[in-house]
């Protein structure tokens, strides 16, 4: 039997049923399919694949989706983020998020010497404290303008104000006027395909707008960026977007399997579980594993169990987790794999993520990005 490190859950080469739990494991061949179908998806659209680096925090992840996933870059929410990534070697990153406190600017500053990095921008006081922490790095800082299309968070008005701070922004020393950031996020979770796809057509409208008013002032704009796993295939379509930014479609989780597939793509698979053990059955028609709040982020709901439709996950408490098994097919020990409700916070939970191929561990990647949240 491998033996088990008191920081890693498990080792390469040996079976699943000894990896120690509870256990972010991820199933290879689920992975690279989903990497292919985006892809493949996006070739036909002629758009390019940011792949968003929330989703996972994992530089091993993210190097695959650059490699053999078709991604061109990625982008990320927080700068430590940002600077995990840089750290594990990749250098074309986008903070799709603002950064306005003086000490993230400087910190922006100094990493924009290393790598091609872009942020979002909705003010024009922090353009030019971003311009000003440029200089004195001696740095270039790819600046987007983000624009509230619909999901009401950050981001300025489209139309005018919009082309107004794109205008501020080329005109600053050390920065760049790249483009729109145009993501509506509550939009991808929208159930039905009909209302998923109005919400985006406001967006795409906020978008022509503020393209319209960039156009009237002769301001080029490079790059629209945006969309999410729930929605890509319409702003792909719409000829309005050069680059999408999916996240969860190389994992996928139970909020994002409640909605409808958008039409014509062949559907993601889910390759990201919680690993969890049964703990105990002594309550006859219930089992309990070890796998509970801490384990697992239920914000968009409790996990299901993969591949079992006889027994639900029904609770959790801070270490465990409740199981409805009304046949008592449950025994002590017995393994299984949970679908968790929001994949991005669960990665946030663990150290490493446990790769297996079949019944075996193949690799173990390293979440370095975890915690990464300033």
């Amino acid at each position: 039997m491998s033996t088990v490190g008191y920081d890693i859950p498990a080792t390469i080469g040996m079976p699943v049923a000894e990896v120690e739990t509870p256990a972010l494991i991820l199933d290879l061949a689920a992975f690279n399919e989903n990497l292919a179908i985006m892809r493949e998806a996006l070739a036909r659209y002629g758009v390019r694949l940011r792949a968003h680096g929330k989703a996972h925090k994992c530089p091993e992840a993210a190097k695959r989706q650059l490699l053999t996933g078709g991604a061109t870059g990625i982008c990320c929410q927080k700068l430590s983020e940002a600077e995990a990534f840089a750290n594990a070697g990749i250098d074309d990153i986008l903070i799709a998020n603002e950064v306005t406190q003086p000490a993230k600017i400087e910190r922006l500053a100094a990493l924009a010497t290393r790598i091609r990095l872009g942020v979002c921008v909705d003010d024009k006081a922090a353009a030019t404290r971003l311009s000003e922490a440029a200089t004195r790095h001696g740095a270039n800082i790819a600046c987007y303008v983000e624009v509230n299309v619909g999901a009401g968070r950050c981001g300025i008005a489209a139309g005018t104000p919009a082309a107004e701070l794109a205008a501020h922004i080329a005109e600053l020393p050390g920065l760049s006027f790249e483009g729109l950031q145009a993501y509506h996020g509550p939009a991808q979770h929208i159930r039905g395909l009909a209302e998923r796809e109005t919400a985006i057509g406001g967006a795409l409208d906020r978008v022509r707008e503020t393209l319209a008013a960039l156009g009237a002032r002769c301001i080029p704009c490079p790059t629209v960026t945006g969309a999410g796993t729930g929605s890509f295939a319409y702003e792909a379509a719409s000829g309005l977007y050069q680059e999408m930014q999916a996240g969860t479609y190389a994992f996928m989780d139970v909020d994002y399997g409640r909605i409808e597939p958008l039409a014509g793509l062949t559907p993601f698979r889910n390759s990201l579980f919680v690993l969890a053990s049964i703990m105990s059955t002594a309550i006859p028609g219930q089992a309990v594993c070890d796998a509970g709040l801490k384990s697992l982020a239920v914000d968009s709901g409790l996990p299901s169990v993969f591949g079992r439709g006889d027994i639900v996950y029904t609770g959790a408490s801070d270490e465990h987790g409740v199981i409805r098994d009304p046949d008592g097919t449950l025994k002590i020990n017995d393994q299984v794999r949970l679908i968790p409700g929001h994949c991005d916070p669960t990665c946030n939970l663990y150290d490493h993520m446990v790769v297996v191929e079949g019944d075996r561990v193949v690799d173990i990647w390293t979440i370095d990005a975890r915690g990464k949240s300033f």
